[in-house]
């Protein structure tokens, strides 16, 4: 029997290097993408049945070519799971308006890019599993979040969107939404993070909802989350007294 394969963008730390090494320990192919190649090779070193695809997913062409590679050499992909990010808290303040198109051309674009790249594969091959990191940032308006929370909210409605469009052709599109989860992009927050969790509880989660179950939201940790959400359902003018009394310790 042939093993499974996944291929993971922004593999090379946090939650996309914790879910290669979750599913590398479960006997699958991981196929690993990121910019950082020196990062890759280490994991890769590692890990005998991981493998660094090196990619910088702003470049349309080439989130084609790597496919490509990784079709070559494994035939068949069962998963694509996209978390390529980035994060500036410091710009985030200010309307950084340079800051704000670089964001959403690594978060938003980035992910197009890859989504486009397996867009034919997976309609022809009708199954698997195309996956799309958000936050918990994108469910409403948060305080210094001019770039991040946007994106992310960006991506939510793109999930949506293209769950119908795949779903004809029998392919899985699911959104992970992390709440805090300690990676070296969340170590630059410069304030407290509630229930604050490892990389390696995310991918547990992650794994066990992309594996065992058939949800299009994999949500996490629920504490979190399923507060966050029916605090998005509030009338703006609720939302925006709670959410300015839960942060105004960051007010300057």
């Amino acid at each position: 029997m042939n093993k499974k394969t996944i291929w993971i963008t922004g593999g090379s730390t946090g939650i996309g290097k914790a879910l290669a090494i979750k599913f590398s320990s479960k006997g699958w192919n991981v196929a690993v993408s990121a910019r950082r190649e020196e990062l890759l090779k280490e994991l890769c070193n590692q890990y005998e049945n991981i493998t660094a695809f090196p990619l910088d997913v702003t470049h349309k062409e080439n989130c084609f070519e790597v496919f490509n590679e990784i079709k070559s050499k494994y035939n068949n992909i069962d998963i694509c799971f996209f978390s390529t990010g980035t994060w500036d808290p410091k710009k985030e303040k200010d309307i950084d308006v340079e800051q704000m198109e670089q964001v959403f051309k690594v978060n938003f674009f980035g992910t197009v890019n890859s989504i486009k790249a397996v867009e034919k594969y997976f309609k022809e091959r009708k199954q698997g599993i195309i996956t799309i990191v958000s936050s918990i940032a994108g469910y409403r308006g948060l305080p210094n979040s001019t770039g991040y929370g946007p994106s992310k909210s960006a991506l939510n409605n793109l999930a949506e969107s293209l769950y119908f469009d795949f779903k004809r052709f029998n392919v899985r599109v699911c959104l992970v939404s992390p709440g805090f989860i300690k990676t070296p992009m969340t170590d630059k927050n410069d304030f407290k993070m509630p229930f604050l969790k490892t990389t390696e509880y995310a991918a547990n989660q992650i794994y066990d909802g992309l594996v065992n179950k058939k949800s299009f939201e994999i949500h996490f940790p629920k504490t979190l989350t399923i507060t966050l959400k029916i605090l998005s359902f509030l009338p703006s003018k609720i939302y925006f007294n709670l959410v300015g009394q839960l942060t105004k310790y960051q007010k300057k």
